[in-house]
Formats: structure tokens, C-alpha cells, sequence
């Protein structure tokens, strides 16, 4: 009855509704943007060209969405992940969100594994998507407040604020390490990639390789383009390394030190 839940027409109709919402709203904010030019006198070829870029550019993050969402898709199928990323989702949140609601669940193989209990996977959907609509509510409340403060630090130390800042984000990347070094996989059931082993330090290494790659070219090329692309090339081909691990050397990718 509920094997075909997570893409039965019922999801799909969900997505369908999404997606014309979006493409809707999208379209109304670009002809009034176009219009609201047309009265600043911008010429068409550089409304045209701004058009052209947004939309070149555009093409980064949707690169790391559609991986984010094939990464989501054994545990959870493809309809829930494209809705989450279609609004209002990030690819840092979603996975975090996903594997945080399986284990809590009890389903010790993560991402890694599928969801076949409707209510499991009801609950999940809950925890991915309230936990993106508490900053759509909390932002307008407190956000005027965090500026001014972060303000204030910055006006007085901004030696201190850069220190703030940089250990925000060398806590959230090592988060992300910590996970594909030693993170635990399914006692009950072995489960390739699941816990930490060869192809997390392969994913981990190689991706930091390719977005290390990426940099020195735009630093070298100066290409707008490439550092728009660096992160979701990196993602694309760390996973292809990974892959090709899996494939060609089966029993070294199924070591693993964390279980």
C-alpha cells in the first residue's frame, strides 16, 4: 500500500504546485524589475545582459541543489528533497536536517539508507522543514538587533569581529570533517559509506583538493565564473571519485573505522 509513497502521484502533484509557484513568483518580481528599469532609462541590451548573467550565474547553485537532492534521494526519494531545495532550502541544512531526523528515528544508516515507514518519513519532512521557517520568522523579529550589535563589536574591535567571524566558520566546516572522519554507521546492518572509512576521508580529501584547484585558477585566470562554479564542481567531482573507488576497487571503499 505505502511502497511507492515518497513519488506516488500525490508528491508529485506537491512539486507541481511548488515549482508554478515559484516560476510565478519569479516572473512577477522580473517584470516589475524590468519595468522599474525601463522608467530609470537602462537601456534593453543592459537589462538583456543582466538577464543573461543572473541567469548564467544561476547555474552555480542549481549545480549543487541537484547533487544535494540525488544525495538525499536513497534515504528519502526524489519529490521531498526537490520541493525542500525548490523554496526555501540550503544544501549545509537539508543534509544536516535529514541525517539529524534519521537518527533520531533510529535509522542508524543515515542518508545511506531508505526510508520505508510513512510516519518516519512525515516526521522527517517535519524536521526539514520547520527548522527552514523559524528564520522566515525569527529574521524580521531579531535581525535589526544582531546587525546593530555585530555593529557595535565591529565599530570598537574589528580585529575581534574578524575573530568572531572566522571561528563561526572554521566550527560549522569542522562539523562537516569531524563527520567524514569519524562518523558512526549502522551497527545492525552493514552499509557502505554509512560511518567513516575510505570513501568519506576519499570524498573529504578530494573535495578540499578540487575547491583548493579551483581557487588558485581564479586567482590566476581571474574568472568571476570560476569561483561561482568552484563549490559545486568540487562537490560534482569528489562524488565521481568516490564512485569511481566504488567501483573499480569494491573491498578497499568498504573499509570503514567507525560503526
Amino acid at each position: 500500500m505505502f511502497s511507492d509513497f515518497k513519488s506516488d502521484g500525490f508528491m508529485f502533484l506537491l512539486i507541481l504546485a511548488v515549482i508554478v509557484f515559484v516560476c510565478a513568483q519569479a516572473l512577477f518580481f522580473m517584470s516589475k524589475a524590468w519595468k522599474r528599469g525601463k522608467e530609470l532609462g537602462i537601456t534593453t541590451d543592459k537589462l538583456k545582459n543582466a538577464v543573461t548573467s543572473s541567469a548564467i550565474f544561476s547555474f552555480a547553485p542549481a549545480v549543487g541543489i541537484a547533487v544535494t537532492v540525488i544525495t538525499l534521494s536513497v534515504a528519502l526519494g526524489y519529490v521531498l528533497p526537490w520541493i525542500r531545495l525548490t523554496v526555501i532550502g540550503a544544501i549545509q541544512y537539508e543534509t544536516t536536517a535529514a541525517i539529524a531526523a534519521l537518527e533520531s528515528a533510529g535509522l542508524s544508516g543515515g542518508i545511506s539508507a531508505e526510508v520505508t515507514d510513512p510516519q518516519m518519513f512525515t516526521e522527517i519532512a517535519w524536521v526539514m522543514t520547520l527548522g527552514s521557517i523559524l528564520p522566515l520568522v525569527l529574521i524580521p523579529i531579531i535581525l535589526k538587533k544582531i546587525q546593530k550589535g555585530v555593529s557595535d563589536v565591529a565599530s570598537k574591535n574589528s580585529k575581534w569581529m574578524d575573530v568572531m567571524t572566522g571561528a563561526a566558520f572554521i566550527g560549522l566546516i569542522a562539523a562537516f570533517i569531524g563527520k567524514g572522519l569519524a562518523g558512526v554507521g549502522s551497527k545492525s546492518e552493514p552499509i557502505i559509506g554509512d560511518g567513516a572509512g575510505v570513501l568519506s576521508l576519499a570524498a573529504l580529501v578530494s573535495s578540499i583538493g578540487f575547491m583548493l584547484i579551483f581557487t588558485l585558477l581564479n586567482k590566476k585566470l581571474k574568472k568571476n565564473w570560476i569561483d561561482a562554479l568552484a563549490m559545486p564542481l568540487s562537490m560534482v567531482l569528489a562524488m565521481v571519485v568516490v564512485i569511481l573507488i566504488n567501483q573499480f576497487v569494491p573491498e578497499i571503499a568498504a573499509i570503514e573505522w567507525r560503526y
